[in-house]
């Protein structure tokens, strides 16, 4: 099990596939950091030897992942909904932010959230 980004990746995936794993990692920059790290996208995450994984974490380390993008992201909806535009504002009532239907569609997105 290698240990990246704060995130163990599965043995059994394809180091392409396990890095999606990684809050901020889709699969083209995956596929973009298994070609700067000079490794075949299709090795098996149990293959991989510590040089290589040591490769990696210094590669993702130039990404912004895991809990600074998380961070990132509240900060960002958390201005708009200070600033009172429509964004904003669709985000603190709970409903669609980029201009979908509400009369028919949108169920997840207005039912009711469940007090703990």
């Amino acid at each position: 099990m290698a240990l990246i980004a704060g995130r163990t990746l599965d043995n059994k995936k394809h180091i392409w596939c396990a890095l999606t794993y990684i809050y901020g990692v889709g699969k083209t920059s995956a596929y973009k950091i298994c070609e700067e790290a000079k490794i075949d996208p299709t090795t098996k995450v149990a293959s991989l030897t510590e040089t290589q994984i040591d490769i990696l974490r210094g590669i993702i380390t130039k990404y912004t992942v895991e809990g600074d993008l998380r961070r990132e992201v509240g900060m960002n909806i958390k201005r708009l909904m200070d600033l009172g535009c429509n964004r904003g504002i669709r985000h603190r009532r709970g409903l669609p932010v980029r201009g979908q239907r509400t009369k028919t569609n949108a169920k997840t997105r207005k039912k009711r959230k469940r007090k703990v």
